[in-house]
């Protein structure tokens, strides 16, 4: 039996689930009024954060990309790194995403319902990362 596949079903499977506990956290309440504006301000900035990083890291991928591919390491270890980037990039980004988005829902939790709704919603938006 081959195993070969293993790791991309698993893979595929986690961001199915994360996607599923994403779904869960955007039912929580957002809040409204002042709160609402001032989560949202704080996700405009942590995005805003996200792509100046990834400017700059991209810079970073691509001479290292180079490096490898000139390297004796070659195109296969250059293709790789490029995989590997994409997807921790891509995890940073949707981990940011929901963690700004969780926030907020947390302390709306926590106000109106009580910390074991608040503790929901923060594990929830917490393993998504995980």
């Amino acid at each position: 039996m081959s195993y070969h596949h293993l790791p991309v079903a698993l893979g595929i499977f986690g961001l199915v689930a994360a996607f599923v506990i994403y779904r869960v956290v955007l039912q929580y309440s957002p809040g409204e009024g002042k709160v609402r504006e001032i989560a949202d301000q704080i996700h405009i900035g942590a995005m805003a954060f996200m792509r100046r990083e990834y400017s700059i890291l991209f810079v970073f991928a691509a001479i290292v990309t180079v490096a490898l591919w000139m390297s004796d390491l070659g195109m296969p270890t250059a293709v790789a790194f490029v995989v590997g980037a994409v997807c921790s990039a891509g995890a940073g980004y949707i981990g940011m995403y929901t963690a700004t988005n969780a926030n907020v829902r947390t302390t709306v939790a926590a106000n109106q319902h009580g910390l074991d709704s608040a503790l929901d919603v923060a594990f929830f938006g917490g393993s998504i990362m995980g």
